[in-house]
C-alpha cells in the first residue's frame, strides 16, 4: 500500500512539477530557435579592381564584419571583376564574392567546375552600364563605336561580358569592328584623357568614384543606351534576360549629365558563396550585409539600395541554407 498523508502528497506534487518542467523545457527547445553559434575561422572575400565599387564596398564591409564576427579573420582579394570572382568562389579560392546576375547565369550555363555548388546570399544593388566618351566625340550610339579604340574592361570582368553583348546587339563585331582594349576602371579614365581610347564601357554602382574623378579632369559625356538596343540585347536569350532597361538619374554625375537623365542597361549584383561555406558563417555574413547598409551607404552610395524586401531574390542561384536562416529570423 502506498504511503498517505501530507508528506507523500508533497512528494507526488514535486515529482509532477519536475516532470512538467522537463516537458516544458523540451517543448521550448523544439519550438524556439536557439542562437546560432558565433562563427570563427577565416574567410576570403573576392572584390574587384582597386578603384571600383566592389573594392570600396568590400573595404567598408570588412570593418563591419570584423565588429560582428570578431573570431573570424577576413582577407580581401582584388580581382578583375564578376567573371573572375565567380571562378574563384566555384574553385574554393574565395568564400564570398560579389558578381552580376548575368555573369553568374553565364557560368551556370557553361557547366564549368563548381557551378552546381554556387549559392546566393543577398541581392545587393544594381550595376548601371556606362559608355563614356569625350564630350566632343562623334559617338552618339553604340553603333558609332565601329572603328574606334574602345575600353571593354578586363578579361575576367562583368564589364567585358556586357560590352561585347551590347556591341553585338548594335551590329558591331566586338573583336574586329573595334580595337578592343582590355583594361579596368583603374586605368581606362587615364587612357581616355591621354587620347589612347576613344570610348570605354563601365558597369558599376552609381556613382563610381573613378568616373566622378574623370569628370573633374576633362569634359566627358555618357552615351545613351536606348530601348531598341536593349530589346535586341535581350533577344539573344539565355543570361541576357537579366538585363533590364534603366535610367541613370540626372544627379548621378552632375558634371557629366548637366541635369539630364540617361537611359541605360542595369543588372543586379549578388552576394555569392557555395554550399561548402558553413551555415553559421553565412548567416552572420548575411546579417552584417543587411545591418550595415546605412552605415556603409554614407560612404558607398550603392549600399543604401540594399533592401531586405528584395534581398532574398538571388535568381539564378538558390539561397544558401545559412542565408535562409537569417531571413527566417527577421521575417515579421
Amino acid at each position: 500500500m502506498s504511503p498517505t498523508g501530507p508528506s507523500s502528497t508533497r512528494r507526488r506534487l514535486l515529482r509532477a512539477g519536475a516532470a512538467s518542467a522537463v516537458s516544458l523545457g523540451l517543448l521550448l527547445w523544439w519550438v524556439l530557435p536557439l542562437d546560432s553559434p558565433s562563427p570563427s575561422g577565416s574567410l576570403v572575400f573576392s572584390t574587384g579592381v582597386r578603384t571600383g565599387v566592389y573594392q570600396l564596398y568590400g573595404e567598408r564591409l570588412e570593418g563591419a564584419l570584423a565588429t560582428d564576427m570578431p573570431a573570424v579573420s577576413i582577407q580581401l582579394r582584388t580581382s578583375q571583376g564578376s567573371q573572375q570572382n565567380i571562378e574563384r568562389v566555384a574553385a574554393g579560392e574565395a568564400d564570398f564574392t560579389i558578381a552580376t546576375a548575368d555573369a553568374v547565369a553565364t557560368y551556370l550555363r557553361s557547366g564549368r567546375p563548381g557551378a552546381r555548388r554556387l549559392r546566393g546570399c543577398v541581392r545587393l544593388y544594381d550595376d548601371y552600364v556606362q559608355l563614356i566618351v569625350p564630350r566632343s566625340s562623334s559617338v552618339r550610339t553604340v553603333a558609332d563605336l565601329r572603328g574606334k579604340r574602345v575600353g571593354v574592361g578586363q578579361l575576367g570582368s562583368g564589364v567585358k561580358l556586357v560590352a561585347d553583348r551590347l556591341m553585338t546587339a548594335a551590329g558591331v563585331d566586338p573583336a574586329k569592328g573595334v580595337t578592343p582594349v582590355t583594361a579596368g576602371i583603374d586605368t581606362m579614365p587615364s587612357l581616355l584623357v591621354e587620347g589612347k581610347l576613344d570610348a570605354f564601357f563601365w558597369s558599376g554602382g552609381l556613382p563610381t568614384s573613378a568616373v566622378q574623378q574623370l569628370s573633374r579632369r576633362t569634359d566627358v559625356r555618357l552615351v545613351p543606351l536606348e530601348d531598341e538596343l536593349i530589346r535586341r540585347l535581350q533577344a539573344a536569350g539565355g543570361s541576357t534576360r537579366y538585363y533590364r532597361a534603366a535610367v541613370m538619374p540626372a544627379d548621378a554625375y552632375p558634371e557629366v549629365q548637366r541635369g539630364q537623365s540617361v537611359p541605360t542597361v542595369a543588372v543586379a549584383n549578388l552576394l555569392v558563396t557555395t554550399d561548402r561555406t558553413d551555415a553559421a558563417m553565412t548567416e552572420a555574413f548575411t546579417r552584417t550585409v543587411i545591418d550595415s547598409r546605412d552605415r556603409i551607404g554614407r560612404e558607398v552610395h550603392s549600399a543604401q539600395l540594399v533592401d531586405l524586401r528584395t534581398a532574398i531574390y538571388t535568381d539564378p542561384l538558390p539561397l544558401h541554407d545559412g542565408a535562409q536562416q537569417y531571413y527566417r529570423s527577421v521575417k515579421p
